[in-house]
């Protein structure tokens, strides 16, 4: 709007002064008409554009006739006096550019071109066409190209000035993630077998490697919390205690450390073995980070020479960037998955919870406002407040399994204990624990979906088995893992994954970890559900709980 009455007084001035004849102001008062469409309404689809082309419009046929007018008078030649009126043509243009509409800026400097030749074709000084005239004609080609060359000018600043403001506009994280998720699961749909797990990849490169060089133990190890790493799979007979701390003097430090393949003369496993060992360790770099490790160890000298080494190399450059796909895609979906978690304990507690707690202490003032003849009533409100209680029982251990997590300091087993120690005290069951963890851990997302797994299995044995006992057993080797849950209660007459619901459910997370769901009775009575991740020599060693006499 300023644009506009800068540019109009200035042309009603510049008119005045060229002609002399108030009487062209006319064309000034048809300019400002004109422009009322693109003052109110500029980017409106119809009545900006019609706007501003009427502006144009009148500007081309107002040069020739002010054009015609100042030489008629004697004041100044035809060419000067267009160029009364042709400033006011960056108007219009200038504004279709900076509303990014660029086909329309061009549209009108067509239509500009145009009228201004008809309107020097129709007007005539001294019986000659105005369109005859050099001065005419110079000065309207002269400011078409300046009203081009501002078309330019007005289009690079916006572009300038809208980067500028992106550049300050503060960071939209969740648009950025959702933009990011979208390609991701683009991406993994492009997979084979549309997964991306980490333990799958890592046995995948194993089988892989031990196709071209000799590895009599091999294993894949990521990073984890508190400077360790973690086994996400291994092969070879005997299982191995690999070195997983980062501050220890040992190969696996040293190319983790480093980013450059490292061979040894010693196993990387915490009790070395005796006799002729070689040892490589290969860092999994992906970009610039260091995502995991490969190593391999051959019960011979000198098993890896450095023509082994670059095969190796060439086999593990590629897995890296699958790797750290898989393992960016598991944090953020555990991330995902413990947000909601927390976020539906907070609407429980917040909402349900809360009702019920009111509701309790209505029953309880309604006890108490009760006529002592009521007895039937009386009955009948205290059963109802022993089901509130209860529900808010059940409620209370619901939000401590959802929050219930697995601490990195303290392991899977702790986690476990802790829960089953919490349920047991709440629904008066003995609990018996049999735990053998390693010092290594699992993978976070794995740890999380054997913790689950053993919530549900000890809230299926507390709702529904009737039982007096629970045995929990946890034996965690990485890449190896056994979770027992047994009971000494009534038992499930359909023992299928699939015949009931929470049953299906541990079913779809031990799938989800490449683990297998076991479900069989117990003798004398009761149900063992026991989830099985890998394979373990050691299994025969760990103690079956499931048998131990009560109070072990």
């Amino acid at each position: 709007m300023a644009a506009r009455l800068v540019v109009l007084a200035l042309v009603a001035v510049l008119t005045l002064i060229t002609t002399r004849e108030v009487e062209q102001l006319r064309w000034i008062g048809l300019l400002a008409v004109a422009a009322i469409p693109g003052i109110l309404a500029p980017r409106h689809p119809i009545l900006g554009p019609l706007g501003r082309f009427a502006e144009v419009i009148i500007v081309g046929l107002a040069a020739g006739k002010v054009a015609a007018e100042a030489q008629i008078q004697g004041t100044l030649g035809s060419g000067l006096g267009a160029e009364a009126m042709l400033p006011y043509l960056a108007v219009p243009l200038t504004v279709a550019t900076l509303y990014r509409r660029s086909r329309e800026a061009l549209a009108l400097l067509g239509v500009a071109a145009a009228t201004l030749l008809f309107g020097g074709a129709v007007t005539e000084v001294n019986d000659e066409r105005l369109i005859t005239d050099g001065g005419y004609l110079l000065a309207t080609a002269q400011w078409l190209i300046l009203a081009a060359v501002g078309i330019t000018a007005a289009g690079t600043l916006h572009r300038v000035l809208q980067a500028r403001g992106d550049g300050n506009r503060p960071p939209q994280p969740y648009a950025e993630a959702t933009r990011l998720l979208t390609q991701l699961r683009s991406v993994a749909r492009q997979l084979p077998g549309a997964t991306l797990d980490p333990g799958g990849i890592a046995e995948h490169l194993l089988d892989e490697l031990r196709t071209i060089t000799r590895a009599d133990r091999a294993a894949v190890l990521t990073a984890s919390g508190g400077g360790r790493l973690v086994v996400l799979a291994q092969t070879g007979v005997d299982r191995v205690d690999w070195e997983t701390t980062l501050d220890a003097d040992s190969a696996i430090a040293d190319a983790w450390a480093s980013q450059q393949p490292q061979t040894a003369h010693r196993s990387q496993a915490r009790s070395h073995r005796k006799g002729d060992v070689s040892a490589l360790v290969v860092p999994l770099v992906a970009g610039v980070r260091t995502v995991g490790l490969v190593t391999l160890e051959a019960d011979v000298t000198n098993a890896y020479p450095s023509s082994v080494v670059d095969k190796v190399t060439a086999v593990t450059g590629p897995a890296a960037l699958r790797l750290e796909a898989a393992l960016l895609f598991d944090e953020v979906r555990s991330l995902a998955t413990n947000e909601e978690r927390q976020r539906l304990a907070r609407e429980i507690h917040d909402g349900v919870a809360q009702e019920l707690v009111m509701v309790g202490y209505g029953i309880d003032n309604a006890l108490a406002l009760l006529p002592e003849d009521a007895k039937e009533s009386g009955e009948e409100l205290r059963t109802l407040r022993a089901e509130v209680t209860r529900v808010i029982t059940e409620l209370r251990l619901s939000l401590f399994e959802l929050r219930s997590e697995v601490d990195r300091q303290g392991g899977l087993a702790a986690a476990i204990s802790e829960y089953a120690r919490q349920v047991g005290a709440s629904a008066g069951l003995r609990v018996h624990y049999t735990l053998d963890e390693s010092t290594a851990r699992l993978p976070a997302a794995t740890e999380a979906e054997l913790l689950r797994i053993a919530q549900e299995a000890i809230t299926n044995a507390r709702k529904h088995a009737g039982a007096s006992n629970l045995w929990v057993t946890c034996a965690v080797d990485p890449p190896f893992a056994q979770i027992e849950v047994s009971d000494d209660g009534q038992g499930i007459a359909d023992q299928r994954p699939d015949g009931r619901y929470g049953l299906a459910i541990m079913a779809e997370r031990a799938e989800r970890i490449r683990g297998r769901l076991e479900i069989r009775p117990r003798h004398p009575s009761g149900t063992t559900v026991a989830v099985v991740l890998g394979s373990s020599p050691r299994r025969d060693s760990v103690r079956d709980s499931v048998n131990a006499p009560e109070g072990e």
